[in-house]
């Protein structure tokens, strides 16, 4: 495995398990949220978005984190040797959010780009609501991305963090 797509919703440890996966199999991960936000959380021009990925991929080996399949799906699906879907329940996601929030409160977090520090304001309320809404509203359209843009390939879905360790225990052997 050279090329690793993982997707989720956020809270699921996409961020944690794409480190991880980096350092067994000496990947360079690449935090899309890092090359999507600009100070001040400021969406980056999609442009912008896919030449920083795009470069950001060159290598031909790595490991990404995040969604964005509308604007990058087409960059990183089809090479993927492994496209890896994170679930986990709701109350999980929502509290993992909230204490990284909390905790990282000020500053901007190691996936994040510079300039955007974790806050609490209305912006995250409305980004909490978006969590609420995902398996509704995101999780379908994720899908059907899925299948537009690469037709049949496999993907692996892990549910919870006891089946991400048994996969991850996995790779060792």
């Amino acid at each position: 495995m050279h090329r690793i797509v993982i997707l989720g919703c956020s809270g699921t440890g996409k961020s944690t398990l794409a480190r991880k996966l980096g350092a067994r199999l000496d990947l360079p991960v690449i935090h899309l949220d890092s090359l999507f936000w600009e100070p001040g959380w400021v969406e980056a021009e999609t442009e912008v978005f896919r030449a920083r990925l795009i470069d950001a991929l060159s290598g031909g080996r790595w490991v990404t984190d995040g969604n964005y399949l509308t604007k990058t799906g087409d960059l990183r699906l089809g090479d993927a040797d492994l496209i890896l879907w994170i679930d986990q329940p709701r109350w999980l996601r929502l509290f993992r959010i909230i204490r990284r929030t909390v905790t990282q409160l000020g500053r901007p977090r190691a996936d994040m780009g510079e300039g955007c520090p974790e806050r609490l304001d209305g912006a995250f309320i409305e980004f909490l609501r978006w969590v609420w809404d995902f398996d509704r509203v995101t999780r379908p359209r994720i899908a059907e991305g899925l299948e537009r843009i690469c037709p049949g390939k496999p993907v692996l879905h892990l549910k919870g963090d006891r089946a991400i360790a048994v996969w991850l225990k996995s790779l060792s052997s």
